[in-house]
């Protein structure tokens, strides 16, 4: 199956909902609901509440986060909320500010 992916370039303020794989270049403003995975890339800033199954952040979130599987923040990434999932991976690096809760 192939990723959607947001441009580098691409603003997009309002909802995002789906069964597919998201990467996210660029920026999304709103909430952002996918059954699948969401790639936010180094260049990527999300500004949402966040529902899906896994999420890897490299770039920047600010917003809830809610993952059924797994929340990884990589060495780059930076994240600004909530966090509610049963396996969270925060690298060496990452930047998190906010409450875990495991207990999914």
């Amino acid at each position: 199956m192939a990723n959607t992916v947001i441009g580098s370039s691409i603003v997009i303020d309002g909802e995002i909902s789906g069964d597919e794989d998201l990467v996210i270049q660029g920026t999304v403003k709103g909430r952002v609901s996918l059954k699948q995975n969401v790639y936010v890339e180094e260049s990527g800033v999300v500004e949402a509440d966040v529902e899906t199954n896994n999420i890897e952040i490299a770039g920047q979130v600010t917003g809830n986060i809610v993952a059924s599987d797994k929340v990884e923040i990589t060495s780059g990434g930076r994240t600004v909320g909530d966090i509610k999932a049963p396996r969270i991976l925060i690298a060496d690096g990452a930047i998190f500010k906010g409450n875990v809760d495991m207990d999914v």
